[in-house]
């Protein structure tokens, strides 16, 4: 049975940034994390921080590796990857600030804003996904998802504050 996927509420100062850190970064995909409060299945988002696109064709090596299967590709057009050691020091950020975190951003380059396969394989139940369509360098649609317990995705509402 399909639980209620919740919403996450957002400021729009916060969906501008993305917005703009989408646009920065095409035609690459850009990718960030944030940070907030989770109670049930309703998030809060406090801050979003940019974070560095680390894929490449290690990633890509590793990834096919764990999974069975190649990525799409090993360019960061197609995917996306935050280092270990920046996710650690934003997990030990947000530990300090009383926060946590309770999402993922990244764009889709002149792709739609929702989630392929690879975003599947490397999600977490936990936390929302967040996806900016960029078509043509120019930030478009912004959705958010999250996974079932039969790890599918599914929409999750934004309420923008």
């Amino acid at each position: 049975m399909t639980q209620n996927p919740g919403q996450i509420k957002i400021s729009s100062q916060h969906l501008e940034m993305m917005r703009n850190h989408a646009e920065t970064d095409y035609p690459q995909e850009c990718c960030g994390l944030l940070l907030g409060h989770l109670v049930g299945n309703q998030k809060e988002v406090v801050k979003a921080i940019a974070t560095r696109n680390s894929w490449n064709a290690t990633e890509a090596a590793a990834f096919a590796e764990v999974t069975g299967k190649p990525p799409r590709d090993e360019h960061q057009d197609s995917n996306f990857s935050i280092a270990p050691e920046e996710m650690l020091q934003v997990q030990k950020q947000a530990r300090a600030e009383n926060l946590e975190i309770v999402g993922i951003y990244h764009s889709h380059p002149d792709g739609e804003a929702k989630p392929s396969e690879f975003d599947g394989a490397i999600a977490w139940p936990i936390y929302s996904y967040l996806i900016v369509s960029v078509r043509t360098g120019k930030a478009e649609t912004v959705l958010s998802w999250v996974l079932d317990e039969e790890r599918q995705f599914q929409a999750e509402n934004i309420i923008i504050d």
